[in-house]
C-alpha cells in the first residue's frame, strides 16, 4: 500500500488567501499551541476551498509543488522540542 504525506498548513500570517499546490491537506489555523482541530480538507475539482474553522480561503496554484505556498511558510513543519531524544 502506497502512503502519501498530507501536507498540514498554518496561517500565522493571518492573510485571507494562500496558494498551494496541493488540493488535499490538513488546515491548523495557526501553528501549536494555536492550532485549530487539525481539519482535513479535499478541494475535488474546484480550484479552492475554505476551512470552517479559521476561514482562511486556500487556492489551489499547479505552478507550486507540494511544499510551496503564497505567502511562503504555510506549510507546517514540525520540529522536536528542546531537550526532546533524536529519533
Amino acid at each position: 500500500m502506497a502512503q502519501t504525506v498530507v501536507p498540514h498548513l498554518v496561517n500565522d500570517k493571518g492573510v485571507d488567501k494562500i496558494s498551494i499546490g496541493v488540493k488535499e491537506f490538513q488546515c491548523m489555523g495557526a501553528s501549536p499551541p494555536h492550532d485549530h482541530p487539525h481539519v482535513y480538507l479535499d478541494m475535488g475539482h474546484d480550484a479552492q476551498i475554505v476551512c470552517p474553522y479559521c476561514s482562511t480561503l486556500f487556492v489551489h496554484d499547479k505552478k507550486l509543488d507540494a511544499t510551496g505556498s503564497e505567502p511562503p511558510g504555510c506549510v507546517y513543519v514540525a520540529t522536536a522540542p528542546p531537550g526532546a531524544p533524536a529519533a
